[in-house]
């Protein structure tokens, strides 16, 4: 491991994609002569992950579950305040992230220059850590395979009311689901619609709206937690069956609490989608080399291993999924609409204009 070590300086940060070396060892020995880290993410796997961390390069990181809003927030108010502790945060909710912290000079992205080769260039600057499936999904106590094989199904008079997931007016994961739909997924929305109803779709609206508002007219229950969407499909002793759209973590309630949640292999256009955790490391953090040691660390197999368990997919495409995880999803990958990052900024600007269009189109 004998690279040239980069400056430490983060008056600026350095570009991912750059053609740069460093020296792995020389950074760990930085790095163990700073203050602690501190590390946020959604997920309480972040205390394990910082633990093992700690204990594979002999540091102090502490690691802090904490809502994608409430880590934003605190950034910025560090940040303004000049009083840094979050060192590192990976935010679920990738085009507030982009949005708000990164052009203010809050927090920057690194990716170590020996993993530049193993990321797509879209998820490298800002770093995406992770890539995380939302899925929909059918209670198997009730059938041996998912009753859906096109998702303008839900939008029938047989879904009527029998559809759960979050509230989109709560949960931004699904005004920015629409949002990339409508950027990236129009034509298969609309080759959809024709290959389910033998005809091709008659709207003043683009595939993406006509499609939203069908579903919003439908009923769907809007539930205050992806837990609560889970429970509406897949309790044990359900008589009446709904189809929910909700995280791949979820399919570990399966064991945890008796639950019979199925995945939609094979629905059309998509079983599902993806958003992106993006990793940033706060401008004044006092630990630049821990702060990125960290997040190479979680770049590495080792060290996204307690995510991955969650169907959640490193962006580094030398680790996958590992055998055994819940939802079967790696075997269905390539059946989800993808993030695309190249329109999060979009994503974050129309946040308000998708949650009025919801709730302008929704019915109970």
């Amino acid at each position: 491991m004998k690279f040239l070590l980069m400056s430490v300086s983060f008056a600026a940060f350095a570009l991912p994609g750059a053609a740069q070396e460093f020296d792995l060892d020389a950074m760990i020995e930085a790095a163990r002569a700073e203050p602690p880290i501190n590390v946020y993410d959604s997920t309480g796997k972040i205390v394990e992950m910082a633990e093992n961390f700690a204990e594979e390069y002999g540091l102090q990181a502490t690691g802090t579950k904490a809502k994608a809003s409430e880590q934003l927030e605190l950034v910025l108010r560090e940040a303004m305040a000049g009083n840094v502790q979050a060192d590192v945060v990976i935010i679920s909710d990738a085009p507030a992230a982009v949005g708000q912290l990164v052009p203010q000079g809050f927090a920057g992205s690194w990716l170590a220059p020996d993993l530049v080769d193993k990321v797509e260039l879209g998820y490298q600057d800002p770093l995406v850590v992770v890539t995380m499936p939302v899925v929909w999904a059918y209670n198997t106590e009730l059938f041996d395979a998912c009753p859906i094989a096109n998702i303008w199904e839900l939008t029938e008079p047989e879904w009527k009311g029998r559809v759960a997931f979050e509230d989109p007016l709560g949960k931004t994961v699904y005004t920015d689901w629409f949002s990339q739909m409508e950027a990236h997924g129009n034509d298969d929305l609309e080759a959809a619609y024709e290959a389910h109803f033998g005809r091709p779709l008659d709207s003043d609206e683009t595939p993406t709206r006509a499609f939203i508002k069908a579903l919003a007219g439908n009923s769907p229950l809007m539930t205050s937690s992806d837990n609560a969407a889970s429970e509406a499909a897949a309790a044990p002793g359900q008589t009446e069956p709904f189809i929910a759209l909700v995280s791949a973590a979820k399919f570990r309630e399966n064991e945890a609490s008796g639950f019979h949640l199925g995945l939609c292999k094979g629905m059309e256009p998509w079983i599902g989608f993806t958003n992106a955790g993006v990793g940033l490391i706060a401008s004044g953090t006092d630990s630049p080399n821990a702060a990125r040691l960290f997040l190479r660390y979680v770049m590495t197999e080792e060290g996204i291993a307690p995510q991955a368990q969650d169907g959640k997919m490193s962006s580094n495409k030398d680790v996958g999924l590992p055998e055994g995880e819940p939802s079967g999803i790696a075997e269905a990958w390539d059946q989800l609409l993808a993030y695309d990052m190249s329109t999060v900024i979009e994503d974050w600007e129309t946040r308000q204009d998708w949650q009025d269009f919801w709730q302008l189109n929704y019915v109970r």
